[in-house]
């Protein structure tokens, strides 16, 4: 029985390694997101459940509120608005490191109704923001405005 013991151990610490999804401690510290001039408080979706989840199910964001999608790695990550009970803008946001942050594409007015269309960029981003519905033009951003991660 002692014997069967050591073959599991190594196995449990690498599935543990292989599945610790862990963020710098930076991207755990965003509180806030400014862009178009707003300072925008975040509450952070980093792991698969966060974002599977995401805004579904909840009351609808207040004007300087939103969700950051943090993501291991940039890629064209598509979201739809099952479950919503609001419609938001998405923005899609490139840049490594928290430098060179910048709009990459812009999804004005989702609606609930829409589901189950999904919106996809046109470019790799690394980060979603999702903020109320409007925020996009009443601020008059565009793709290619900086965007700053604040703790």
């Amino acid at each position: 029985m002692i014997k069967n013991i050591f073959y599991f151990v190594p196995i449990l610490f690498l599935v543990l390694f292989l599945f610790n999804i862990s963020y710098p401690q930076d991207i755990v510290d965003i509180r806030y997101v400014k862009m178009a001039g707003q300072r925008i408080k975040v509450d952070l979706a980093s792991t698969p459940g966060e974002q599977g989840q995401g805004l579904s199910g909840r009351a609808p964001l207040k004007e300087d509120e939103g969700m950051l999608f943090v993501f291991e790695r940039p890629g064209k990550y598509s979201f739809w608005m099952k479950d919503m009970n609001f419609a938001i803008d998405i923005i899609w946001i490139a840049g490594e490191d928290f430098r060179d942050l910048k709009v990459v594409y812009i999804k004005e007015g989702a609606r609930p109704e829409s589901y189950p269309e999904q919106y996809v960029p046109d470019e790799d981003a690394k980060y979603v923001l999702e903020v109320v519905t409007g925020f996009s033009g009443k601020h008059n951003l565009k793709v290619g405005d900086k965007v700053e991660f604040v703790n």
